[in-house]
């Protein structure tokens, strides 16, 4: 049996081991992108939405020669015949597929990204009650989704490498400890793994703290949609006890940006978060989906359950640009030292967290300068750090980065007494990662508070209307209802400052002023 997307029918029971080896005749089919492909070859006369009809006439010229005819042909509006109008249909199928491939009871696509499946991950446990336990280190969405519930979040913190400025993951024991803090039940918990470095947390065990006490448990792993999908790899957290999963599908799995998964675990929990998922998908999903990000998912997952060998091959080509990192001796890779602590128990290898402080240049500089004189462009960076992401099945030239961080170095070290130049280690004056102020009042109350604007000066001591992060990585440094404190106001203000700094909920670039609750 298959289910639509916002139907509160249960696909039928499947293993909930994960990806098999030996994927089925079915699993090497997208169906969803095949019907979307068939309809798009239709000599059709569109006499509807969208506008440009599928063709170059008109004013949809200038479309067709940016992006091509055939990509507005396969822009076919929702509830179209023989795509995913009716029951048992195409999309029904590729949805069907999905939640097979990655072990899970049910499957959404999302093409509101991840941040479309942690807001409606919160507003699905604010149907299970109020209380619910967060990493400190959750991406900006989630918080906006603790907003949009009116949940009443207390917070368990990850282990934090200071001098990297790098939030890993969390224990067992400070989950445990977390949940008897709160002053109120528990009913969810939400924890983030992968991290933004690529270490990842012990879910299973992460799972067993949760559900003791009662809670579902959210596991954010919008960097994992890979994992589970060669031995070789970590594990997925769907198949390790987690009732609800979020993965980005375009982060490392493929699919065009904005395309993501969310996934209902085969948990004791099933049957009562399901349909508060499915009216919590109905609740942030468009009414228009884009059938390109459909489709992008669709042929992700077939990819994933296909490509054995290809992983195999870009797993060996990781190992091999790994080493070429480390000989250099100067650039060495942090995560060969995560595993040393308690939170981490395996690393993902397609993310690599470079150690850049040999240029003499704090990792904001070196990001923005590769990609201004290098056309080198990294996933993020910390004061020391650099992030590569290398795609499955991709083979980048690593010595090009290498050449390119070893030209920084020696202009630097050429230059020492040049006001550009930075000590090592200096963090480009970035001070390190403020601790967060006390909640004064829930996350939703401060929304919808009384507010005014005041000076950063003024903002310290004050309650935080905003959820203010620093991008990148995107992890929330101040939250609605939260005291603001004068670390914060520096933090965000340096990195706001930073060459390649932005703070995401911020009333100005510069951050001179703070959204505050009036007294």
């Amino acid at each position: 049996m298959t289910v639509h997307q916002d139907s509160p029918m249960t696909p039928a029971p499947h293993s909930p081991a994960g990806p098999s080896t030996h994927p089925t005749e079915a699993q090497t089919r997208a169906p969803y992108a095949e019907a979307l492909a068939h309809a798009a070859h239709r000599d059709s006369l569109f006499l509807s939405t969208p506008g440009h009809g599928g063709t170059s006439e008109g004013i949809s010229a200038g479309q067709a020669e940016y992006f091509g005819e055939h990509t507005l042909s396969l822009d076919i509006p929702p509830l179209f015949d023989g795509i995913d109008l009716g029951s048992h249909t195409p999309k029904d199928e590729a949805l069907q597929l999905a939640a097979e491939a990655w072990g899970a009871r049910r499957t959404w696509f999302l093409t509101n990204g991840s941040s479309q499946g942690n807001r409606m991950a919160a507003l699905a446990i604010g149907a299970l009650g109020t209380g619910v336990v967060a990493q400190r280190s959750a991406h900006s969405s989630f918080i906006d989704g603790i907003v949009l519930a009116g949940l009443n979040p207390g917070f368990v913190f990850p282990n934090v490498d200071e001098v990297n400025g790098i939030a890993h993951g969390v224990t067992p024991d400070a989950l445990r400890q977390a949940i008897r803090s709160h002053p109120e039940p528990v009913t969810a918990v939400y924890l983030v793994t992968p991290s933004y470095f690529g270490a990842v947390a012990d879910v299973a065990a992460l799972a067993e703290v949760a559900h003791a006490a009662g809670a579902v448990l959210i596991v954010d792993a919008a960097w994992g949609a890979h994992f589970g999908f060669h031995p070789d790899l970590p594990a997925s957290p769907v198949t390790q006890g987690a009732d609800i999963v979020i993965m980005s599908t375009h982060k490392l799995a493929g699919s065009l940006t904005q395309s993501a998964l969310l996934h209902l675990g085969d948990t004791e929990l099933a049957d009562r978060l399901e349909p508060a998922l499915a009216q919590a998908f109905m609740m942030t999903a468009s009414t228009s989906e884009n059938a390109h990000l459909l489709a992008s998912i669709d042929v992700a997952r077939r990819e994933l359950m296909t490509s054995g060998e290809a992983i195999t091959q870009s797993l060996e080509n990781i190992r091999h640009v790994r080493a070429q990192l480390e000989a250099t001796e100067r650039y060495h890779l942090l995560s060969g030292e995560f595993l040393g602590h308690a939170d981490v128990v395996d690393i993902d290898p397609f993310r690599l967290p470079i150690d850049i402080t040999a240029t003499g240049l704090d990792g904001h500089t070196v990001r923005k300068r590769l990609a201004e004189e290098f056309d080198i462009f990294p996933e993020m960076s910390t004061a020391t750090t650099l992030v590569a992401l290398i795609g499955i099945g991709k083979s980048p030239d690593i010595e090009r980065l290498i050449d390119a961080l070893e030209t920084l170095r020696l202009e630097t070290a050429a230059h020492a007494d040049a006001e550009a130049a930075q000590p090592a280690n200096a963090a480009g004056g970035l001070p390190p990662l403020p601790t967060a102020g006390r909640l004064a009042m829930t996350p939703r109350a401060a929304y919808f508070a009384e507010s005014e604007l005041v000076t950063a000066a003024e903002a310290v001591g004050r309650v935080s209307v905003s959820s203010l992060a620093a991008y990148p990585p995107g992890i929330p440094n101040v939250l609605p209802g939260e005291e603001i404190t004068a670390e914060t106001v520096a933090f965000l203000r340096a990195v706001a400052a930073s060459p390649s700094g932005h703070v995401r909920g911020s009333s100005d670039p510069e951050l001179g002023y703070f959204r505050v609750t009036k007294f």
